[in-house]
């Protein structure tokens, strides 16, 4: 039975073992910063390897890997692949997530810049 918290049914275990595993995959690195790229737009491989800084052949297996989660969709325009998040949802997630991250990475040094100029 599943426990209401602050109005909140808990989600069944399946829903929790399917996002743990998504989690689980944009724990890399690489694949986050494809993700936050594709969040800006659509892009194709080659594009995103000079984005994110990584070889051809590793971008395009962490899209492989996205893209069988159901987290990057692709189509062909011409020779190209083309990539996109197609759901909105997700690009919240992620968006917020980094920008979030980014904030508080910026602080300490807000701060102790702050303190710097202090006579204290």
């Amino acid at each position: 039975m599943a426990q209401i918290a602050g109005g909140f049914e808990d989600p069944s275990a399946e829903v929790l073992a399917e996002a743990a595993a998504t989690f689980g995959l944009l724990a890399a690195a690489p694949r986050l910063h494809i993700m936050w790229a594709l969040a800006q737009g659509e892009s194709d491989v080659s594009a995103l390897a000079d984005r994110i800084g990584g070889a051809l052949p590793a971008v395009s297996q962490h899209l492989s890997k996205l893209r069988l989660a159901g987290l990057v969709r692709s189509r062909r325009e011409g020779r190209r692949q083309i990539y996109y998040v197609d759901d909105p949802d997700v690009v919240t997630v992620v968006r917020v997530l980094v920008s979030q991250l980014s904030r508080r990475a910026a602080e300490p040094a807000a701060l102790a810049g702050g303190l710097q100029g202090t006579d204290a």
